[in-house]
C-alpha cells in the first residue's frame, strides 16, 4: 500500500478573478462619490447671508427681552420705595403721637419714673443677693466634696495601716511561739496551745470555705458542660433523622 496523494492543483487568484469578471457591488462606488452634485459658489454665499440674518434676528429679540425686563425691574423698585416711604411716614406719626402723650402726662410720669427707678433698684439688689447666695452654696458644696474626698483617703490609709499592723502582729506571735517552743518546750504549753489552736481553727475554717467554693464552681462548670452536650446531641439527632429517611 502506497501513500495517499494529498496534493492539490495551484490556482492563481488574480487569474481566477479576471476569469470571473467584474463583481456586482451593492453600494456606491468611489466614482459615484466624486461625481456627487455640489453647490456652486453663489449658492454658498446665499447660505452664509441667510445664517447672518438669522443671528441678527436673534440678537434683536434678545435686546427686546432685556428692555422689557429692565422696565419690570424699575416698576418693582418704585413700588418698594413707595412702600418704604409710607412705612417711614407712619412711624414718624406714631412718634409724634407718643411725644404729645408724654408731654400731656409729664407730672404723672415723673412720679411713675421715680417709682419705677426705685423698683428697678430693689430688683437689682435682690438679684445681687441671690447671686451671692448661689456662689456661697457652690463654694460650700465644693469644700464639702474636697473634705469628703480627703476623709475617704485618710480612712483608706488607716485601713491599710491596720491590716499591715495585724499581719505584723501575727508574724511576731508565730515567731515568739516558735522561739518559746525551742527554749521552753514544757513551760506555758497550755496558753500557747490555746492560742495556736484558735489560730489553727481559723485557718482550717478558711481552707474549708475555699474548698467548698472551688467544689461549687466545678459543679457549676460540669452542669453547664452537660447542658451543652445534651443540646449538641439533640441537634445531631435532628440533622441525622431526615438523612436516614431519604435513604
Amino acid at each position: 500500500m502506497g501513500k495517499r496523494d494529498n496534493r492539490v492543483a495551484y490556482m492563481n487568484p488574480i487569474a481566477m478573478a479576471r476569469w470571473r469578471g467584474p463583481t456586482q457591488s451593492a453600494g456606491p462606488t468611489i466614482q459615484d462619490y466624486l461625481n456627487r452634485p455640489r453647490p456652486t459658489w453663489e449658492e454658498v454665499k446665499k447660505q452664509l447671508e441667510n445664517k447672518k440674518r438669522g443671528s441678527k434676528a436673534l440678537a434683536e429679540f434678545e435686546e427686546k427681552m432685556n428692555e422689557n425686563w429692565k422696565k419690570e425691574l424699575e416698576k418693582s423698585r418704585q413700588k418698594l420705595l413707595s412702600g418704604n416711604e409710607s412705612s417711614s411716614k407712619k412711624k414718624e406719626r406714631k412718634r409724634k403721637k407718643k411725644k404729645k402723650s408724654c408731654r400731656s402726662s409729664s407730672p404723672s410720669s415723673s412720679s411713675d419714673s421715680s417709682s419705677s427707678s426705685s423698683d428697678s433698684e430693689d430688683e437689682e439688689k435682690k438679684q445681687g443677693k441671690k447671686r451671692k447666695k448661689k456662689k456661697n452654696r457652690s463654694y460650700k458644696s465644693s469644700q464639702s466634696s474636697t473634705y469628703e474626698s480627703e476623709s475617704e483617703s485618710k480612712e483608706s490609709v488607716k485601713k491599710k495601716k491596720k491590716s499591715k499592723d495585724e499581719t505584723e502582729k501575727e508574724k511576731d506571735v508565730r515567731s515568739l511561739s516558735k522561739k518559746r517552743k525551742k527554749s521552753y518546750p514544757d513551760d506555758d504549753l497550755s496558753s500557747e496551745s490555746s492560742s495556736e489552736s484558735d489560730y489553727e481553727e481559723d485557718v482550717q475554717a478558711k481552707k474549708k470555705r475555699r474548698c467548698e467554693e472551688r467544689e461549687q464552681a466545678k459543679e457549676k462548670v460540669k452542669k453547664k458542660k452537660k447542658k451543652q452536650h445534651k443540646k449538641h446531641s439533640k441537634k445531631k439527632k435532628k440533622k441525622s433523622g431526615p438523612s436516614h429517611k431519604s435513604r
